[in-house]
């Protein structure tokens, strides 16, 4: 038995527009005049908290839609933006010391990736912060919300459960529904009503609070009957 973290990726741990205006320079072809200024006044906007966008994958998309782009043709120029992640043309930071706060989680609790994201660039962006192996699992194309429903229910059934993200409907309005703990963080972390346990401008910002759920959780979970050691990985 052993509580559980699932933390999400784009805007949770990846921080930066960077696979954003990939996505919409590859939108950009189909889209109307200025599309990429544009969308650069939407992502300052939507960086204040008060903008209404989802993220910023929502404002290229939403702008996009306005001007016609098809659906087909937004999920093309997606795919190949999320080919590009992490390079040059996809940048992508993450917060300090992550490394050192995951092996400091990983004493306690369970460590899962869930994202919506394809597999694409996901496993060499880890590579290059330090954390690569560092997830007990890594989940792909999960089709939030309805998709992270089962893999909560699964988790909680071990331990408890700290779900992380930036987008409330989607990271967590499944694990709050199913009883688990959340942590809200990102542009939108303030003015949000979501009912979260934890909320912060970044999960840098949380570090602490989430260090003190994990050791908390953790001695709060007994071991099951025979066992020598909390988790096996």
């Amino acid at each position: 038995m052993a509580p559980s973290i699932v933390f999400d990726f784009d805007g949770t741990l990846a921080l930066g527009h960077g696979p954003v205006l990939a996505y919409a320079h590859a939108v950009a072809e189909a889209a109307g005049t200025g599309f990429i200024d544009r969308v650069a006044r939407a992502l300052v906007h939507y960086d204040t908290g008060d903008s209404g966008y989802r993220d910023g994958y929502h404002v290229v998309g939403a702008l996009a839609a306005a001007d016609g782009v098809t659906p087909a043709a937004l999920q093309a120029a997606y795919a190949r933006s999320r080919e590009a992640l992490g390079t040059a043309q996809a940048p992508v930071a993450t917060i300090p010391r992550l490394p050192e706060f995951l092996a400091t989680l990983g004493r306690s609790a369970r460590l899962v990736l869930a994202t919506n994201a394809p597999a694409a660039g996901i496993e060499q962006v880890l590579e290059s912060w330090g954390v690569s192996g560092r997830f007990d699992e890594v989940h792909v194309s999960v089709g939030k919300p309805d998709g992270l429903h089962h893999l909560i229910t699964v988790l909680r059934e071990a331990g408890p459960v700290l779900a992380i993200g930036d987008i409330a409907e989607f990271d967590l309005a499944p694990a709050w529904a199913l009883g688990a703990d959340t942590a809200l963080v990102g542009a939108t972390a303030a003015s949000s009503p979501a009912p979260v346990t934890l909320r912060g401008p970044s999960l840098d910002a949380l570090r602490t609070e989430i260090e003190t759920w994990a050791a908390t959780a953790a001695s709060s979970t007994p071991e099951p009957t025979g066992s020598g050691t909390g988790i096996e990985r």
